[in-house]
């Protein structure tokens, strides 16, 4: 049974989605301050964290920004709806994924479920891929969650593991930016949804430039992203 922390300080709410996702299988436990959802997720075994934005004490964006550096806990946020900027930071900040509020409890639940799938695939290295993915410096293996760029370890979430493993899959070819919502985030990709544009943004920025100091992974406008192969000069 996956552990869920609910961080949000409408504790009416709290209450009525700790019955819901008490029902779907999960166990709930529930704070109401930033800071508490910190020292909790910190201290605590939970396989993921549903995080408000708006909190007394801390806000979510804090709060995430403070887990982030001591532990990978998968975390979505819950925002307001419209909040376009928090939305962004949030998932600049580490975020795996978005929902606005007020959110329906059936979409919460299979938003948290796709998260905790590809925790889980990651982890499991149930994917058809290569032991190992090898392109120029970056190296991706699946079996142990490892990501190492010239020679060094790369952080990443397990949404943006998700990312650049396909991306790799793919070397030289355009990946929508459909494809990558409804294969990572096991959604469909909806109007004005900026989030694959961000994990994107974020995986590329961690990874660097190329020795030759050009982006690893280009935007290709109105068609998605190409994860570029450098070519052997002659």
């Amino acid at each position: 049974m996956a552990r869920l922390l609910l961080a949000d300080d409408d504790q009416e709410l709290c209450e009525l989605l700790t019955e819901y996702l008490s029902s779907e299988g999960f166990e709930v436990s529930s704070v109401h301050d930033g800071e508490k959802a910190v020292s909790e997720v910190l201290t605590g075994n939970y396989d993921l964290l549903v995080l408000d934005i708006m909190m007394p004490i801390m806000n979510g964006i804090d709060a995430l920004r403070e887990v982030r550096l001591k532990k990978a806990t998968p975390v979505l946020m819950l925002t307001a709806r419209g909040d376009d900027v928090d939305r962004i930071v949030g998932l600049e900040m580490g975020a795996d994924d978005y929902l606005p509020k007020p959110c329906n409890p059936r979409e919460l639940v299979a938003r948290i479920r796709a998260i905790l799938r590809r925790v889980k695939a990651s982890e499991a290295d149930v994917t058809p891929s290569p032991g190992v993915l090898a392109i120029d410096d970056v190296e991706l293996r699946p079996s142990s969650r490892q990501v190492v760029c010239n020679g060094n370890d790369v952080e990443l979430t397990s949404t943006e593991f998700g990312v650049l493993m396909l991306l790799m899959q793919h070397a030289g070819e355009v990946v929508s930016k459909k494809q990558l919502t409804e294969a990572v985030l096991e959604r469909k990709l909806t109007a004005y949804d900026r989030s694959m544009d961000m994990h994107v943004s974020h995986v590329r920025r961690k990874l660097g430039k190329t020795a030759a100091g050009e982006e690893r992974i280009k935007t290709i406008r109105n068609a998605g992203y190409l994860y570029v192969v450098a070519t052997a000069s002659s």
